[in-house]
């Protein structure tokens, strides 16, 4: 899983080129607007609002903006309605991948993921037939100067993680999704300051993808995806070697 973990981490780093760009705050924007339609406008009672609404936070989205979208989403102001939609399919090679939308025409949308997909090598699946392959977790990325393992495994568990590991220049906290607010808290108690704190899809099982061509595919395919307006995440399956992902990193 260290392939696809880097790949994520990547991706978050990236985030800062996209946040000039405006691609990232809009869906941050979006993803608040919907947690508060669907579970009010709260954050200390709706879970999914508190993630949205420090992870929009944490990327620099200013609090006018933030707090705008979670009135949308209350029907204090005017706003789009959007519906959240996820589309399975795969990657060239069999590599499974797992995307999550937030639509207002799911018509467009599934057109488009299906053009995507069909365009460079990759097919739509059936609902169903890979979401069993991933498990729904909190992902807290902390800063390797932060601390030692054993002082960071030690606040972590009891704060209700369920591991934690080294991932290159960052320790990746892994917890239950109903436990990701606390284990941040915990943290930032600590005067830790997170990188990044957000929910995840992890795969159970993973695909090695072990040529460097194949590789460059698969993430160029995910990156096209994710680039959609609709999508907020893709998520996948493939166990790509440090090494490679290093070389295509440069």
């Amino acid at each position: 899983m260290s392939g696809h973990s880097k790949w994520a981490t990547i991706k978050h780093r990236k985030g800062a080129a996209d946040a000039k760009r405006g691609k990232l705050f809009a869906k941050l924007i979006k993803q608040v607007e919907v947690a508060a339609r669907q579970g009010g406008g709260d954050p200390d009672a709706n879970p999914t609002l508190r993630t949205m609404y420090q992870k929009a936070r944490d990327n620099s989205v200013p609090l006018d903006t933030i707090e705008r979208a979670v009135k949308r989403g209350t029907g204090e102001l005017d706003g789009v309605s959007y519906e959240s939609i996820s589309y399975e399919g795969y990657a060239p090679g069999g590599v499974a991948l797992y995307i999550e939308c937030l639509t207002d025409n799911r018509n467009r949308t599934g057109s488009e993921i299906r053009s995507t997909l069909t365009r460079n090598g990759g097919t739509l699946a059936e609902p169903g037939s890979v979401a069993w392959q991933f498990e729904r977790k909190g992902v807290v990325l902390v800063p390797s100067s932060a601390g030692s393992e054993d002082d960071l495994m030690l606040l972590v568990l009891d704060a209700g993680a369920e591991d934690l590991v080294s991932d290159g220049d960052m320790w990746r906290v892994t917890t239950a999704a109903s436990e990701l607010n606390a284990v941040r808290d915990a943290l930032v108690e600590a005067e830790i300051t997170p990188e990044s704190a957000d929910l995840t899809m992890l795969p159970t099982s993973t695909v090695a993808v072990t040529e460097p061509a194949a590789a460059r595919t698969v993430l160029k395919l995910m990156d096209m995806i994710d680039d959609l307006d609709d999508v907020q995440d893709v998520y996948s399956n493939f166990d790509i070697g440090d090494d490679i992902m290093e070389e295509l990193a440069d």
